[in-house]
């Protein structure tokens, strides 16, 4: 079924909602953390993900932003949510090098053995001893 006046199936976003999820996005890249907090606050989804499977986590994270990461986390946010290539957020701060963001995430409860490939996985791939300690016994 299509809405006669737009010629778009029924069920497809509008204009304004795909324009706000990219805002959204683009926020999580830039850490704007505050514009991230009043959207999901205000009902936006925590987990909202992209064509590729990126949550805002999984943006935030990758981008180094660990005030961001932690204001999804305490919003309901999945530290193990994987994008469609099996990557997760805690991955991603492990290839980045983010500490910060690595903390707030295992925090959360992260499981570093979570995603393709894992935490774990990556930590091993880039020789990084001292993070593969911290995930001993997690």
């Amino acid at each position: 079924m299509t809405d006669a006046a737009s010629q778009q199936p029924a069920d497809a976003p509008d204009a304004e909602v795909i324009a706000l999820a990219g805002r959204l996005f683009d926020a999580a890249r830039a850490g704007d953390t505050e514009t991230l907090k009043a959207y999901v606050d205000a009902g936006a989804p925590a987990d909202l993900t992209n064509d590729r499977g990126d949550t805002l986590l999984m943006l935030a994270a990758y981008h180094g932003h660990a005030a961001t990461v932690t204001a999804l986390l305490d919003r309901g946010a999945d530290p193990d949510r994987a994008n469609d290539r099996g990557q997760t957020p805690l991955a991603g701060a492990v290839f980045k090098g983010a500490d910060d963001v690595l903390d707030a995430l295992l925090a959360a409860g992260a499981d570093p053995r979570t995603g393709t490939p894992s935490a774990v996985d990556t930590a091993r791939m880039f020789g990084k001893e001292e993070v593969l300690a911290r995930f001993e016994g997690r």
